[in-house]
């Protein structure tokens, strides 16, 4: 491993493209392919009231898919987005007709003073994190005393049809006993319990539905966008190319036995704060406020 930080911020920079690319991916296949119709980053903005002059920071815009709701929802507060790699900030900004600033945001080092911001936005990456600990601390420090943190991420038990052919692949390729383990990352089962560590009140909002994939190529497509994690499991011997192949064998022949491939999936959002939103009201009478 090299100790040239410019090597390493370099590698992280192509991981947050990379990162980006297949999250834009996973966008356009719920767009396309889900049911119910739900555009979704207007639902995980719309679990929390907004007055229309909140401060916003989203710490890892990437393509920008929340930003032309933020700025709708709050026109008189000021919005910045923020990644770690800036060229990835600017291209969310010249993808919208929306005001907003974009920074090149180090996570654990959120370059604004205590108390600046009534929203963080840390949608989908909090589970990627390698030191949530200190992203976390960093998150509450920024907020304001009723701010509040919005984190969307995917359940545990989201995608199991894809488990299943996965397992099954793996069994075909003749590895029958490989297990898969579950990390202990952030997500929407284990969020709320990891927030309430930093944040005195937590709200879990999900969105059960599914995926209706009449063909077989936008299927590999997801999968291929889920690359990074998926790979980590597969028996050290199963290429990721034979691995594609065997899955593109077995949907292949779901797909022209029963027409299409249903996939159910569950996502949601946690909301945290110290004082506002939807925990006003009670932290004030615990506090004796009111």
């Amino acid at each position: 491993m090299t100790s040239d930080p410019h090597a390493n911020r370099k590698t992280l920079i192509a991981q947050a493209y990379a990162s980006a690319e297949h999250l834009a991916v996973r966008y356009r296949t719920d767009e396309q392919y889900s049911r119910p119709a739900i555009h979704f980053q207007d639902w995980v903005l719309d679990v929390v009231d907004w007055s229309g002059d909140e401060w916003v920071l989203d710490i890892s815009t990437g393509p920008g898919r929340y930003s032309e709701g933020v700025v709708a929802r709050a026109p008189h507060g000021r919005y910045v987005a923020g990644d770690l790699s800036f060229d990835l900030a600017r291209q969310a900004r010249s993808s919208t007709a929306a005001d907003f600033t974009v920074l090149n945001l180090d996570m654990q080092h959120l370059p604004f003073a205590g108390a600046t911001f009534d929203v963080v936005l840390a949608n989908h990456m909090l589970g990627q994190l390698p030191a949530l600990h200190e992203t976390l601390l960093e998150i509450r420090r920024v907020l304001r005393p009723d701010g509040l943190l919005i984190a969307a991420t995917n359940g545990e038990g989201t995608l199991p049809e894809l488990d299943t052919l996965t397992r099954r692949a793996c069994a075909l390729l003749g590895y029958p006993r490989h297990t898969f383990e579950t990390d202990g990352a952030f997500s929407l089962e284990r969020g709320p319990s990891l927030l309430g560590r930093y944040f005195r009140a937590v709200a879990r909002y999900d969105l059960p539905g599914a995926l209706y994939f009449p063909e077989v190529d936008p299927v590999l497509d997801y999968i291929d966008s889920t690359r990074s994690l998926r790979e980590q499991q597969l028996p050290d011997d199963v290429a990721w190319e034979e691995f594609m192949s065997m899955m593109e064998k077995q949907i292949t022949r779901l797909i022209r036995h029963f027409g299409e491939l249903k996939v159910n999936k569950l996502v949601g959002v946690i909301v945290a704060t110290n004082g506002g939103g939807f925990a006003r009201e009670y932290l004030s009478r615990l506090d004796g406020r009111s």
